[in-house]
């Protein structure tokens, strides 16, 4: 099991904070228009799954695969996004997206009066823990040959 990236976006599609870990393929194209496509796809996945469900979501889209990686989603009542890239043999990351909101943005940029919330994060003490949470995961492990 790996993680290979994650981002995290306002309500407003503004990338906040990016990262990656095991990401093995360097994008072509700029950070901002990676950005711009993440948001975009993930705006109209959020608007397919809500119009298409034959069920009440209460949820809501939490994940999606292909062939190659599992993209997984957490949302938060005021439109942040918690978005984690991870292998196909990662389960549910719910759980793990809403820790990081709770433990570590609310902690280190909601209660740290030099963070404003409508700017990307620049403070080391919050990619210092999120690094830290994220690579004390289970998930987080490499495999074998990678």
């Amino acid at each position: 099991m790996t993680i290979y990236n994650f981002y995290l976006f306002d309500r407003n599609g503004t990338c906040l904070y990016y990262t990656d870990w095991n990401r093995k393929k360097q994008m072509t194209m700029s950070k901002e228009e990676e950005f711009k496509l993440m948001y975009g796809m993930i705006f109209s996945i959020k608007s397919f799954v809500s119009r298409l469900s034959p069920t009440d979501m209460k949820d809501g889209f939490l994940n999606y695969s292909t062939s190659k990686y599992k993209l997984h989603f957490f949302e938060t009542p005021s439109g942040l996004k918690f978005i984690m890239n991870t292998d196909l043999s990662v389960g549910s990351m719910k759980d793990v997206l809403h820790q990081m909101f709770s433990s570590i943005y609310v902690e280190y940029v909601v209660k740290n009066p030099l963070c404003a919330l409508d700017q990307p994060i620049t403070s080391e003490l919050f990619k210092n823990k999120l690094d830290e949470f994220v690579r004390g995961l289970p998930q987080f492990a490499v495999k074998p040959g990678s």
